[in-house]
């Protein structure tokens, strides 16, 4: 896996990263968490990249001494299982690769899994009968259930982006 790191103004999910706010000597822009930063990696699109991916990123939150609740963290990893699955499963043919990215700020940590395949998937009802398919299903009822938010993008280039962003703590 090649690994790119870099760091953004601000992160701050779900959805569209707003701009940071400009600084006023009365309001100070508080200062970016030491956890704080968008780290990106490259990986093939084969079943191989799938535990790659999640212990990347499992490592990547342990490394940077992010405060996320366990349970937000094991559901982090389920959905990045399940979104570099999809990619292996639906884009390899058109897409040899794909890019991970996780964007962590001082509330939410993002992960998004980007590939050149065209297809924009949904997320299937519930079909007890069915023994797969279900995997962005399961993406938006963790992220429903922990507060955050999922959704797919297009990319200038004609690919896609999926995306799923948790709140570091349960919300109540």
């Amino acid at each position: 896996m090649e690994s790119r790191e870099r760091v953004p103004d601000h992160a701050d999910p779900p959805g569209a990263r707003p701009d940071r706010p400009e600084a006023h000597p009365e309001h100070p822009v508080p200062a970016a968490a030491p956890y704080e930063g968008v780290w990106r990696f490259t990986a093939p699109t084969v079943d191989s990249s799938v535990p790659q991916a999640r212990h990347a990123v499992r490592d990547l939150v342990a490394r940077q001494g992010v405060p996320v609740e366990d349970g937000i963290l094991q559901g982090l990893l389920l959905i990045v299982s399940e979104l570099v699955t999809n990619a292996v499963k639906h884009a390899a043919l058109l897409s040899p690769e794909m890019a991970v990215e996780v964007a962590i700020s001082g509330e939410w940590i993002r992960v998004s899994v980007e590939d050149s395949h065209p297809y924009r998937p949904t997320a299937l009802i519930t079909d007890h009968g069915q023994t797969g398919g279900r995997g962005l299903l399961l993406v938006r009822e963790i992220t429903a259930g922990a507060g955050g938010g999922c959704d797919a993008e297009r990319t200038a280039d004609g690919g896609k982006i999926i995306w799923a962003a948790l709140p570091l703590k349960t919300r109540l």
